[in-house]
């Protein structure tokens, strides 16, 4: 019977016998890796992250603290998630926009930086080189082609803004008022800010 069991290298962490950590990773305390992952040298996770099942991270990663990663999720090169960001199942990360297999290419990973408290939809795709503003929500099956805003919620290929959600995910009316929180948001620029309480 297979387990989850605390690898010496880091204390605190949980990682499936059928995971692999390579060394140079760094694991914060009270993170979980599932089964069959792969994290490359010189990635960080942060602490009390969850890795689904099937995901590969790295190399040169960071993933912040608190940070959710479903089933079947690979993250590249140049990409960044910021604290407390939630990759759903399947969704895609690129590092390079015209890729050949015959043409290395690895001098043109292209950035691609995830705010705090972003959500990804399952089977969402996020081109490189574009980036997501926090607290953000990018839904399942969208593909991202441009610079995201905070607090956005974006939907469809390519995705487009359809409307703004709060800080805790609700979607926001035309009052702008978290339903859930009753705090307010206030549109400035094209852009969503929370209003100080």
């Amino acid at each position: 019977m297979s387990e989850m069991r605390e690898d010496q290298r880091f204390p605190g962490v949980l990682i499936h016998e059928s995971s692999y950590v390579d060394d140079g990773a760094v694991i914060g305390r009270g993170t979980r890796i599932w089964h069959f992952c792969h994290v490359l040298t010189d990635t960080i996770i942060g602490e009390n992250c969850s890795i689904g099942q099937s995901v590969m991270v790295g190399p040169n990663v960071r993933i912040g603290t608190g940070c959710k990663i479903q089933n079947n999720v690979s993250i590249y090169d140049g990409v960044e998630l910021s604290d407390e960001v939630f990759c759903g199942p399947s969704c895609v990360f690129t590092n390079v926009n015209n890729p050949r297999a015959g043409v290395s290419r690895k001098d043109e990973f292209r950035k691609t930086p995830i705010g705090r408290g972003a959500s990804i939809g399952a089977n969402a795709t996020i081109v490189c080189g574009h980036s997501l503003g926090e607290y953000c929500f990018i839904g399942a099956g969208a593909v991202v082609t441009k610079d995201v805003p905070a607090f956005a919620l974006m939907v469809g290929n390519p995705a487009r803004k359809i409307g703004w959600v709060s800080r805790t995910g609700e979607r926001l009316g035309d009052d702008l008022v978290c339903r859930r929180t009753n705090r307010r948001y206030e549109v400035r620029n094209e852009a969503l800010v929370e209003i100080e309480s």
